[in-house]
């Protein structure tokens, strides 16, 4: 089994577990109107989700796009994705079962294309943003929004990850993350942030650590208090709950007509 292989059976693993909770992380649907603002008039056209995930993104672009398609390689993620649609009746939005590398869609089929909270699970994410330009239209918006980190936290916070969800990859540095951008072919570039406040119990109730490991996470986001080596901020709320904010970068750009 190759490498790609067996990280394919990881995530596919982890999210079938996480499909229904991560749903309910109240973070997660926090921020999408700027994703939705930062694509433009593009937004309105034909819009690609990918790795959608339970469909809370593509749901939301759908109340202002003719139309969107959500695609993630989890099934038990499109389920939940279908039955989100269903609940809010909505009926402009498409799923399919499949892959980020490749992406199973002719060149330049939409008009915008987003990716929220995937590119640390991918082993080439630079790969997966030539796919995202590739099936982009002319004149199209190419987005993704994604942890990142400075450099010097990066490898503490990705310990971390890889214990809370075994199928994370590697947190981009923010510069990491914005030369992916000024290499590729996108023009007229731009960038926000943002940051997800969540508290830690929440987001254990919504992971599938390995035994042992949920107390070991515990403990590292208590011991960063007041030092923030993790790059999260880890601080106790009024309530004396664990919190933590993890800080989110969205660069979007734009395929150039020529």
């Amino acid at each position: 089994m190759t490498r790609e292989d067996e990280h394919r059976r990881e995530v596919i693993e982890q999210f079938s577990l996480q499909a229904i909770p991560f749903a309910a992380i109240s973070g997660h649907s926090d921020s999408i109107g700027l994703l939705i603002e930062m694509c433009g008039s593009a937004a309105k056209g034909d819009v690609l989700d990918v790795a959608c995930g339970p469909g809370i993104v593509a749901c939301e672009f759908s109340r202002t796009a003719r139309s969107v398609v959500g695609i993630d390689i989890t099934p038990a993620m499109i389920g939940a994705a279908r039955e989100r649609q269903r609940a809010l009746g909505l009926t402009n939005v498409e799923w399919i079962e499949g892959t980020a590398l490749p992406l199973p869609f002719a060149e330049r089929s939409f008009d915008a294309v987003v990716t929220r909270y995937s590119f640390h699970h991918f082993i080439e994410p630079a790969r997966v943003l030539s796919e995202m330009i590739r099936v982009v239209r002319p004149g199209g918006r190419v987005l993704v929004a994604d942890v990142a980190m400075p450099a010097s936290k990066v490898a503490a916070y990705d310990r971390l990850e890889v214990l809370r969800d075994p199928s994370h990859v590697h947190a981009l540095e923010i510069g990491e993350f914005e030369a992916l951008f000024r290499k590729s072919d996108l023009e007229q570039l731009a960038s926000s942030s943002y940051e997800v406040d969540i508290t830690l119990e929440e987001q254990l109730r919504a992971s599938f650590p390995k035994p042992g490991d949920a107390d070991r996470i515990r403990e590292m986001c208590r011991s960063d208090i007041g030092h923030d080596r993790l790059g999260i901020g880890c601080h106790l709320d009024s309530k004396g709950a664990l919190c933590y904010s993890v800080p989110i970068q969205v660069l979007v750009g734009t395929r150039g007509t020529g």
